[in-house]
């Protein structure tokens, strides 16, 4: 999965605050907070809050192609969500191969779980947490929230609310038949990321389907919205639809918002992550006292 995602937003946040002639709003905090260490290699998410907040938090899955740069998170992506007064979490990760995908979702895991220890420091409802991100940090953002009560042992999980753009939903059935081996799984290349024998075709079953959200959805599944092109060639939009139809059948709430003619990634995606903060506005509850 390429991790072209990082270069478009970029790019889609010039036209956008060109055109509007916006500015991010003006931060109380911001700091680096070390929450782990992977292979010798330091562990952290961004802390951002705005001068005026509303006690709720959206953890951002800095993550494409499962490959992770601090650097590729900036205060004016957020801004949709900090105009709101939502406090960010930008949640890095060590990129594979030098972590594998079951790593990679342990750490990003271990970060929200910090984030929850710590939420009254932040000033947060550690209950209330929203987790956004594109492409792979799409996929972990559903990890986080259809494997979030196994984590913390109660129905509520880790986070209230998801809202993403074109995610990886099904390991298992990644789409082109092309691009299948022989014994029906995917590429072996692709497999060696998760840590496996890419020559055992049942660990790459078992290991699979851990890490498919599709397969972990429930009742209590936060709700959750995607916004997907329907011309992407990198992740299919089936595999948000396939998410969909899994949401309806258990009972969770899930939306899907179509992009026509659209890739992975536009120039105005930013512009979209309006409806993300407005869809945190409607599945989050701020503290009474806010």
């Amino acid at each position: 999965m390429k991790t072209r995602h990082s270069t478009i937003l970029r790019l889609g946040l010039g036209i956008v605050l060109g055109a509007a002639g916006c500015t991010t709003p003006k931060l109380a905090q911001q700091k680096r907070v070390v929450y782990g260490e992977r292979n010798d290699h330091e562990l952290a998410y961004e802390f951002l809050q705005p001068r005026k907040t509303n006690g709720l938090g959206v953890v951002v899955m800095v993550s494409g192609g499962w490959r992770s740069n601090p650097d590729d998170f900036e205060p004016k992506i957020g801004k949709a969500f900090l105009r709101r007064g939502y406090t960010l979490f930008a949640v890095s990760h060590l990129s594979q191969p030098k972590a594998t995908i079951p790593e990679i979702y342990e750490d990003v895991t271990r970060a929200v779980q910090h984030i929850r220890e710590h939420a009254d420091e932040y000033g947060v409802d550690r209950g209330q947490l929203g987790v956004t991100g594109a492409s792979a940090g799409g996929h972990l953002s559903l990890m986080i929230a259809t494997r979030g009560k196994e984590t913390t042992g109660k129905p509520d999980g880790l986070v209230r609310a998801v809202a993403i753009f074109f995610p990886i939903t099904d390991m298992l059935n990644l789409g082109k038949p092309s691009k299948k081996e022989k014994d029906g799984g995917p590429p072996k290349k692709f497999r060696m990321v998760f840590g496996i024998d890419p020559d055992d075709i049942d660990a790459w079953n078992r290991v699979g389907r851990e890490l498919s959200p599709i397969h972990h959805i429930d009742a209590d599944t936060p709700p959750v919205l995607i916004i997907h092109g329907d011309a992407d060639e990198v992740v299919s939009i089936k595999q948000s639809e396939w998410y969909i139809d899994a949401a309806k059948k258990h009972g969770a709430k899930a939306k899907l918002i179509r992009k026509r003619g659209k890739g992975h990634g536009w120039v105005t995606i930013l512009w979209d992550m309006r409806q993300f903060a407005k869809w945190f506005d409607e599945h989050l509850e701020p503290p009474a006292n806010n």
